[in-house]
């Protein structure tokens, strides 16, 4: 009889010799994804603590994952809480490098929040906004519509999102003092309202979740609700402008 080593595998189906316990990492393609296809991740830079002065101590970088469904509350208690486990994940890293190496190893979405002021927040906000950052914001996008009931139109705002850099849309906070304006705008077309008002969500979006997790220059009040009713506002106009054509056609 042959001898096999003790530490060898003895299935029938494996070569003799082969190790039982390989530690030989497999082929990207071959593994599993850790984290759900869906999720998004949100990179930002852990603030200092109002406690300490020292600078060592504001250094660092956290991921943690963007909330994949909505909140319920607990009727009897009042508490917040839904089965979206993922939210409970916030992994540390000493650098921003660090941070953006793990995200895509592990193929996620994902979008970097800059500390505001900063020369990178400026360019996340404009041009260079990475292709993972952009598909965030889609992400977001048709989250925010499925809410509001729009979900036949996730197409037509993302068209509206693509084409934004090439119209060159102007930032709603900074050009209007409400979201209302935007949609009241003559001289915007229906594509840079949708884009701008999406964009002006998102902005809202990630600032309430700074202010979530205690970030002090995110202090602001959030005007999400303003945003979202005037997306609602928009596409009432829109569908009631499609319902005189038709009237006019039918006549």
């Amino acid at each position: 009889m042959e001898k096999v080593d003790s530490f060898s595998s003895t299935d029938p189906h494996l070569p003799l010799g082969t190790p039982s316990n390989d530690n030989t990492l497999a082929p990207a393609s071959a593994r599993q994804p850790t984290f759900p296809t869906d999720a998004v991740a949100r990179i930002y830079k852990l603030s200092r603590s109002a406690t300490t002065s020292a600078k060592g101590h504001s250094q660092g970088w956290r991921l943690v994952f963007e909330r994949r469904s909505t909140p319920v509350i607990e009727p009897l208690m009042g508490y917040t809480g839904g089965g979206d486990t993922l939210t409970q994940v916030a992994l540390s890293f000493p650098t921003l490098e660090a941070a953006l190496r793990y995200a895509e190893r592990q193929g996620l979405t994902f979008v970097v929040q800059h500390p505001a002021g900063s020369q990178q927040a400026d360019k996340t906000a404009g041009a260079n906004e990475t292709a993972k950052g952009a598909r965030a914001r889609k992400v977001f996008s048709d989250a925010t519509l499925d809410r509001l009931g729009l979900s036949a139109i996730q197409g037509s705002y993302g068209q509206a999102l693509d084409g934004a850099a090439g119209r060159n849309d102007p930032s709603g906070p900074k050009n209007w003092s409400t979201p209302m304006g935007v949609v009241r705008d003559p001289a915007l077309t229906l594509e840079a309202k949708r884009s701008i008002l999406m964009n002006w969500a998102w902005t809202e979006y990630l600032m309430d979740q700074a202010t979530t997790e205690g970030m002090p220059e995110s202090r602001w009040p959030s005007r999400l609700g303003e945003v979202e009713a005037a997306l609602l506002a928009l596409e009432r106009d829109v569908a009631a402008g499609q319902d005189a054509l038709a009237d006019r056609e039918a006549a």
